[in-house]
């Protein structure tokens, strides 16, 4: 047990230190994943050399599932990256992880540990983007009820369509319930869009000088470099990028996402409080 202790403490205290630079400078070092990665692993290395009896295959296990581990999540990050669900910085702190998480000598127990962490991590991060998102709307009040309104003059034709399709499913409704939630769906889903995007016009968009630029911002607009243009991408501006950006602009429009990496934090978090209490294995009924 005091192995996994030693392992929770180290992540605990990278995730916090990466949760502080996201919230601070929207970016999170690739040393702090890589580096978490490398004692995690050297960790297990040389607990299984050291603490085991004999350089058997099964008391390499500690070892071997962090490399299971990180093989797995290795896959699950690059999924999430090149899905665009997850930045760069996300992606590498979920490969990193990959090397904690396995607590256990046996890939099925693990696996459960790692279904574990990732629905925690999927209703953790519902609750922390829309109590974001409140704080955003609230924040900026008056620039959201701007962008909302010219949103939905923008779009009000589609809102209408979907409106009277939506009500016209709630009135089947009565008829076969299921149509009465397709109904709700199609009336809230248009407004939801104009909430979700007025948020990102209203409290996401930052002009900044160029000097301060980063690898990984993402620039608002297309922006023209000589004879190129330079146009927004998901993997962000490169410093080839931003080397050419100094050269013919002070200042850009850059939009800035949600401070992501809290919610590793706090996942992380109940996770260790279920493992720790000997309730982590509830999960287990959804496999069996």
């Amino acid at each position: 047990m005091i192995e996994v202790i030693f392992l929770v403490v180290l992540a605990g205290i990278w995730i916090l230190f990466a949760s502080v630079s996201d919230l601070k400078k929207r970016e999170v070092a690739n040393w702090l994943s890589f580096s978490l990665i490398i004692f995690a692993m050297g960790f297990r290395f040389f607990y299984s050399l050291f603490f085991s009896d004999g350089l058997s295959f099964e008391n390499f296990q500690f070892f071997y599932q962090g490399l299971i581990g990180l093989g797995i999540f290795f896959i699950l990050g690059n999924a999430f990256y090149y899905g665009r669900v997850f930045a760069g910085g996300d992606a590498k702190l979920l490969i990193a992880l990959g090397a904690i998480l396995p607590f256990y000598n046996n890939l099925f127990d693990n696996l459960i540990v790692f279904a574990t962490f990732l629905i925690l991590f999927l209703f953790s991060g519902m609750i922390y983007g829309l109590l974001w998102s409140l704080f955003l709307c609230l924040r900026h009040f008056n620039d959201f009820k701007k962008s909302y309104k010219k949103l939905f003059l923008k779009y009000k034709k589609i809102f209408y369509v979907s409106l009277i399709i939506g009500l016209l499913f709630i009135l089947t409704g009565f008829l076969e319930v299921i149509f009465f939630s397709y109904g709700l769906f199609l009336i809230i889903i248009p407004l939801l869009y104009f909430y979700a995007k007025a948020i990102d016009e209203a409290s996401m968009i930052k002009e900044v000088e160029v000097s301060d630029l980063t690898e990984g911002d993402w620039l608002y607009k297309e922006i023209k470099l000589g004879n190129k243009k330079l146009k927004p991408n998901w993997e962000g501006l490169n410093k080839k990028d931003i080397e050419q950006i100094k050269k013919e602009y002070k200042m850009v429009k850059i939009r800035q996402g949600i401070p992501y990496i809290p919610v590793f934090l706090i996942s992380f978090f109940i996770l260790i409080i279920l493992f720790f209490s000997g309730k982590l294995f509830f999960i287990q009924n959804f496999f069996l």
